[in-house]
């Protein structure tokens, strides 16, 4: 071979290696990037090529699809979408996915590594891939009772239900909510929708999830929490032991009297009577009493200070670690800086309930194969023991009082024992806009044991200030989620 064509070969078996090494490096190098790569068009085809799997319900799927002309074949359909918004999330076509339908999107999509053989096994056969199912813990009837109660109530809030003997999550609902279908597509149909549900065009925020993501003052709701924190620290010993209140109680360190709200019995009100009228100087002196570490250190008790993975990640609620006497005090009856989401105020509750354990909180209860075969199963986990059997059952008689005496009562259920408190938030520079409406409870069965727990929160801004009130607003959307789960358990 002379001289010029060996130069000519050379150079073109360097092109040939050339080619081989870029033609591997992109297939086992630069592969994971280029598959996830939001600008590959051929990832969205494949991702849309096949039908999600779906969230169960009660053994229902509460989501389906649709077949759609173009390029992607199929999108996700949602039954009840507003309802259960809050627990899916969205997948869309054209804005990415969120929630349950993101975090769980390798099982709906059939390409999570645990369904490879499975995959693998259709690929010989020619079988077209199919996603898996996430079945979740969520209870219909009472999912139901919680939308269609904030529905009729008009304003914006949110219900949390929880089993307290394992944490699984029975009702979650937010409103004003929004129905996910109307932005699964990629049409100028699905953007304008999207455009309408975004905060700037919409101040409702409709996507907002407010049990998980919204922190909000607790209100005299958060006194059950200081309540257990004087009973586990010994500051007194049982419920009826009148408590070294004096009347009016000025804070340490200022000449301010705390109020209470009207002329109420609390002067040196026993921890029942104070949870029943809902005394702020009590739970205020309690609060001063033990001090900010004390308080702070059952606030993480029960959950306060970190975020929550249901696995939809929840807001931290927050109770702070550098407050003085006076501050601590309002801190302690639900104001100042202290802020929580639903689902911790449904925390709280469940804990009391379940004599003092708390359960992670989860919504989750397995994934499941195409063929239904199960994947993962969630166990229950006790996240914390903030407080010993006996005291919570202390509390317990405590806050059952407050439903049967008290400013609960409208939350009572003809043959169960409802244990609860109200709180009205204050909202707002000097409280000048309308305060928030608490509710928490729990109902329990003949056998001692509680099969729910709850929290309501109403944001009215409609309403009339002095019609506002935990008791009045929340407390008969708390009832019918209860009613749904004990009747259930019939």
């Amino acid at each position: 071979m002379n001289k010029p064509l060996r130069r000519i070969a050379i150079f073109c078996g360097l092109l040939v290696l050339t080619l081989l090494i870029r033609g591997n490096w992109l297939q086992y190098v630069q592969a994971e990037e280029l598959s996830t790569d939001k600008n590959n068009r051929r990832v969205a085809i494949e991702r849309y090529a096949s039908p999600r799997g779906n969230i169960i319900v009660g053994g229902e799927p509460i989501t389906g699809h649709a077949t759609t002309k173009g390029e992607f074949e199929y999108k996700r359909t949602y039954k009840d979408g507003p309802m259960w918004a809050p627990v899916t999330g969205f997948v869309s076509q054209a804005f990415g996915a969120n929630q349950l339908e993101s975090i769980e999107d390798g099982i709906l999509t059939g390409n999570d590594d645990r369904l490879f053989f499975r995959n693998t096994l259709d690929m010989l056969t020619g079988k077209k891939k199919e996603g898996g199912n996430v079945v979740t813990t969520l209870n219909a009837d009472a999912q139901k009772a919680a939308y269609n109660g904030l529905k009729k109530q008009g304003g914006k809030g949110s219900v949390v239900a929880l089993e307290p003997s394992t944490g699984k999550i029975l009702a979650l609902a937010s409103f004003p909510s929004y129905d996910p279908s109307a932005i699964a597509g990629n049409s100028d149909k699905d953007a304008e929708a999207w455009q309408k549900l975004q905060k700037k065009e919409n101040p409702a925020d409709p996507m907002l999830n407010r049990a998980l993501r919204e922190v909000y003052p607790p209100g005299s709701t958060f006194k059950v929490l200081t309540a257990a924190a004087a009973l586990e620290e010994g500051l007194y010993k049982s419920a009826d032991e009148k408590t070294d209140t004096p009347l009016p109680w000025v804070m340490p360190g200022t000449t301010t009297p705390l109020k209470n709200d009207g002329d109420l019995p609390c002067e040196d009100a026993t921890l029942r009577e104070a949870l029943r009228v809902s005394c702020n100087t009590v739970f205020g002196k309690i609060g001063s009493d033990l001090g900010n570490d004390k308080m702070l250190e059952y606030a993480k008790k029960f959950g306060f200070t970190e975020e929550q993975f249901v696995p939809v990640r929840s807001s931290a609620s927050v109770f702070s670690d550098d407050m003085n006497e006076s501050q601590t005090a309002l801190s302690s009856i639900g104001q100042f800086n202290t802020a929580t989401t639903p689902l911790q105020m449904a925390m709280v509750t469940a804990a009391i309930a379940n004599n003092g354990t708390l359960m992670k909180p989860y919504m989750v209860d397995e994934l499941q194969a195409p063929s239904v075969d199960t994947i993962e199963k969630t166990d229950p986990e006790e996240l914390s023991k903030p407080m010993s059997a006996e005291n919570a059952q202390i509390l317990q008689s405590m806050m059952e009082t407050v439903v049967s005496e008290g400013t609960g009562s409208r939350a009572k259920i003809d043959g169960v024992t409802v244990g609860g408190k109200t709180g009205t938030a204050q909202h707002g520079v000097d409280n000048s806009e309308n305060p928030y409406a608490w509710f928490i409870s729990y109902a329990k069965g003949e056998d001692g044991s509680s099969p729910v727990a709850v929290a309501v929160i109403i944001e009215d801004d409609d309403a009339v200030r002095g019609d506002i009130s935990g008791g009045g607003l929340a407390a008969p959307i708390a009832k019918s989620v209860m009613e749904a789960v004990v009747k259930g358990k019939q």
